[in-house]
């Protein structure tokens, strides 16, 4: 049994895992890295193995850094079938297609701007996403355990980060060897309204865990709800606008869920003009609709009983980039949602270079921010951004709320391992060293090892 690591090593995006067992290659996820530059030639490069040799690949969750990859796979030579559960096998046709549609807009600029004779290819287009998608076979369902190849066994379990988001675990027996080994995927924060809380199982031997919030905890979900509230309250006050960059999956539908209880609690103004600015947000907005069985009880209640818990009084959707540019020519108590939620691209680049030059204004920043990010330039302070060309100056009030993360922070992370029952060994992947690190010295028992690039280990 061999285990071997091409993403997310060392590194917080770009997972992609492989397992050798019993005559077999199993990918666990194939996704994009991610970051403050355009990662084309990261993205390009050889995955690290020969795509036509995987037999099948398991999906943890639809995040673009978990299944962006699976389409340039598909064009590389994988046919084999993709298993996931239900709600990410549609959100991540959601995702790659959206993700060709870029990298298909990407290459069509390189070309206008590029030498004479220069062509620039897209990584993968909406044809090779097509090809990506029908090779989804039979959604798996939590908690049963489905026989991939014979000795190979694979059981999802709830992970409480996304719609649909699971751990795996592979059961693998090999000659008079067995091995329980288990995916973390990314692990939820738990007490979240819209999901379950992890629930991972007990008795493993092996486990590839994430430790994107490894060295620290997060503020807590009532008082970031309060701070956010108070944010959009004193905006209000001052007759400004709200830009709030926002991730199309999971975060855009849980503010919507607290924008609507403030607004029916009295804690945010009447009078809020709302917009969910992002043509994928309001997609992912209607496939959770269509998933109770991947939620938490209580919207999946309201969802039983005819109700959508993601309608708030006032909001409109924005499809079409011409009604996304006539938001700009609003002075005064507009709260916009638009992605990307790390500004690294999308239509909140356009309402910021309308917006952080206004006092009155206010940012929000409720996600996950990497190094060298826009989003993260202007949460460090600075006076000045670059946006298309013109130097902006950063007046509008900046707040940053780090309670909505889907990530389990330092302590949350500690319980999950710890229920897993004393595994021989630990890779930690998925999160800055510095975070890797401060997370590994806090385990005890069996190895803990932090996988390079490529590394490969015999289980």
């Amino acid at each position: 049994m061999k285990l071997s690591f091409h993403g997310a090593a060392r590194q917080v995006t770009g997972s992609c895992h492989l397992v050798e067992a019993a005559g077999r290659k199993i990918l666990i996820d194939c996704g994009m890295f991610q970051g403050a530059h355009e990662l084309h030639d990261e993205n390009a490069s050889g995955f690290g193995f020969d795509p036509a040799e995987i037999d099948l690949l398991l999906l943890t969750h639809a995040h673009l850094d978990h299944c962006g990859r699976i389409p340039l796979l598909v064009k590389r030579g994988f046919s084999g079938p993709i298993v996931a559960t239900a709600a990410s096998r549609d959100l991540g046709q959601l995702v790659m297609m959206d993700s060709a549609h870029l990298h298909e807009e990407d290459a069509r600029r390189h070309r206008r701007k590029g030498r004479q004779g220069w062509r620039y290819e897209p990584l993968y287009d909406r044809l090779d996403a097509l090809d990506a998608v029908r090779r989804f076979g039979r959604p798996a369902h939590y908690g049963k355990a489905t026989q991939l190849f014979p000795g190979i066994t694979a059981t999802f379990f709830d992970a409480g980060h996304l719609l649909g988001s699971a751990s795996i675990l592979l059961e693998i027996t090999e000659g008079t060897r067995r091995r329980r080994v288990l995916f973390s995927g990314d692990i939820g924060p738990g007490g979240r309204v819209l999901l379950n809380d992890p629930a991972p199982p007990a008795g493993v031997d092996v486990v590839v865990m994430e430790t994107t919030y490894g060295d620290r905890d997060h503020r807590s979900l009532a008082d970031s709800v309060e701070e956010l509230h108070a944010a959009i309250r004193a905006t209000q006050a001052r007759g400004g606008n709200i830009i709030i960059p926002t991730f199309a999956l999971e975060r855009a539908q849980e503010l919507l869920w607290y924008l609507r209880e403030g607004l029916d609690a009295g804690h945010i103004q009447p009078g809020l003009r709302l917009y969910l600015d992002s043509p994928m947000a309001i997609s992912a907005t209607r496939i959770f609709g269509r998933h109770p069985e991947a939620m938490g009880p209580e919207p999946a209640r309201m969802i039983h009983a005819g109700k959508d818990p993601f309608q708030v009084p006032g909001l409109q959707f924005t499809q079409e980039a011409q009604d996304s540019m006539e938001l700009n020519g609003i002075r005064s108590g507009a709260l916009i949602m638009a992605g990307s939620g790390m500004c690294t691209g999308g239509r909140v680049r356009h309402h910021l270079r309308h917006t952080l030059a206004h006092p009155e204004s206010s940012i929000i920043f409720v996600g996950f921010a990497a190094e060298g990010t826009l989003a993260r330039i202007i949460i460090d302070g600075a006076s000045r951004v670059k946006l298309f060309g013109d130097e902006i100056p950063v007046r509008a009030q900046v707040h940053t709320i780090n309670g909505f993360s889907a990530h389990a922070g330092r302590s949350a992370l500690s319980a999950w391992h710890a229920g897993l029952g004393n595994p021989e060994q630990t890779f930690l992947v998925h999160g800055e060293p510095k975070a890797m690190e401060a997370f590994g010295r806090e385990l005890t028992g069996g190895s803990v090892r932090m996988p390079a690039m490529g590394e490969e280990f015999e289980l």
